[in-house]
């Protein structure tokens, strides 16, 4: 059924819903389409084609279990779980990993779409959140958060520059890596300080109100950050570059609640 739904074939909305019924599934009720792929490397291609079986089985009882559907599809799961009230894309993505991973005891990564409503009557939302939760999956790949679950909605529009094969460390680390290590090794708030300098309209006197702190601890900081990272730190286009290497960064290395 749900190979039927990401196909976007012309079914008969009505046929659906009974075949969806047979299976404890309500097609009526908001869903969330997740993309799950193994992220262990394999010996060899036996080992591989288990792994894969394992996840599909721990997918497909997951789905029964959730009232949900489960597919296999390019080398991965595609699940399609109902999105309960007070819960989260995001939240589902983490416990579908989660779950998976210790399942397989292996790290299971996954990317979840934005909620889908009336996907009998749209047959064509399926397909597009499917690419959408794969987006997602490749950002955290590329991201290093192997493992983890995170929706389309974390991400906005970094999403799209997301996708593809892109070096996103090697981007930040040439863009903010100085500034990141000397944080690292003098234990300062130098990204923190940056981050609230961009987020306050590159005003000093708004920053050392979001900090708590003297306006010339921001101005030092700052003074601090253009040794590191150059004169023209603050141009247009160098002031773009560091505030996306920014929102990489913190997406890299969430905060776990």
């Amino acid at each position: 059924l749900l190979d039927d739904l990401l196909d976007a074939r012309d079914r008969d909305p009505r046929l659906l819903r009974e075949r969806a019924a047979r299976l404890d599934a309500d097609l009526d009720a908001t869903h969330i389409v997740l993309a799950a792929r193994l992220d262990g490397a394999a010996a060899d291609a036996d080992q591989e084609a288990a792994a894969r079986r394992r996840l599909w089985s721990a997918a497909s009882h997951l789905a029964a279990t959730r009232h949900g559907l489960a597919a296999a599809r390019d080398g991965g799961t595609v699940l399609l779980l109902p999105l309960t009230a007070g819960d989260t894309a995001t939240e589902l993505a983490r416990r579908t990993a989660g779950h998976l991973g210790t399942a397989v005891h292996e790290a299971v990564t996954v990317g979840a779409s934005a909620p889908v409503r009336d996907l009998v009557v749209h047959l064509d939302a399926v397909a597009a959140a499917y690419e959408e939760g794969r987006r997602c999956l490749d950002a955290l790949r590329l991201l290093g958060r192997s493992g983890d679950g995170a929706a389309a909605e974390d991400f906005g529009f970094l999403g799209l520059l997301l996708a593809g094969d892109r070096d996103i460390a090697g981007f930040v680390d040439r863009t903010i890596g100085q500034v990141v290590s000397y944080d690292d090794r003098r234990g300062t708030d130098l990204l923190r300080t940056l981050d609230a300098y961009f987020a306050c309209g590159m005003s000093p006197a708004r920053t050392k109100d979001e900090l708590h702190v003297h306006v010339n601890t921001v101005a030092q900081r700052l003074e601090r950050v253009g040794r590191l990272l150059g004169a023209d730190w603050q141009s247009p286009a160098r002031a773009l570059e560091i505030q996306l290497a920014l929102r990489l960064h913190r997406l890299a290395a969430p905060t776990r609640h």
